[in-house]
C-alpha cells in the first residue's frame, strides 16, 4: 500500500521562508540543556532580536530557537504563528523590498539588451542584511 505524502501548511512554508531571513547562530549545548545552552549564549554575546538559535543536542538532534522581545520561543511554534511577531514581520518587509529591487533589476537589464554580466546588488533601503554568524 502506498503512503500518502505528508500535507505541507502553506503558512508553515511562509513561516520558515521569513525566519531565513533573520540571523542564526550555531551553538552546541555542552554540558546544558537546550534551551538553557541557548538562553546563556544570548545573555553572554548580547545577542538582540530576532534572532534563530541552532543548539546541537547532540550529532543527531539539532534544537530551533527563535529569539523574540518577548523571550524564546520554539522555532515551529514561530514558523506556523509568524504574524504573532512584529520583528518578524519587520523581516519580511526588508526581504520583499530586497527582492523586488532584484526583480526591478533584472528587468532594466533584459530591457536594456545587454549581454553583461550586473552583479545582485540589494535595495539601499535594505541596508541590514541578515548576518549568518557560526560559532563554536
Amino acid at each position: 500500500m502506498a503512503r500518502r505524502r505528508k500535507r505541507k501548511s502553506r503558512r508553515r512554508l511562509e513561516g520558515r521562508r521569513i525566519l531565513e531571513q533573520v540571523a542564526h547562530y550555531h551553538i552546541e549545548t555542552g554540558e546544558d540543556k537546550p534551551v538553557t545552552a541557548a538562553r546563556k549564549y544570548i545573555r553572554a554575546q548580547g545577542i538582540v532580536p530576532p534572532a534563530l538559535l541552532l543548539v546541537k543536542r547532540n550529532e543527531h538532534t539539532t534544537d530551533r530557537y527563535f529569539w523574540a522581545e518577548k523571550g524564546l520561543f520554539g522555532a515551529q511554534y514561530v514558523e506556523e504563528n509568524h504574524f504573532l511577531f512584529p520583528s518578524l514581520k519587520e523581516a519580511e518587509q526588508k526581504a520583499q523590498i530586497a527582492a523586488s529591487a532584484a526583480i526591478k533589476a533584472q528587468a532594466a537589464v533584459r530591457l536594456s539588451g545587454s549581454t553583461e554580466i550586473v552583479p545582485n546588488v540589494p535595495h539601499p533601503e535594505a541596508q541590514n542584511p541578515p548576518i549568518s554568524v557560526h560559532s563554536q
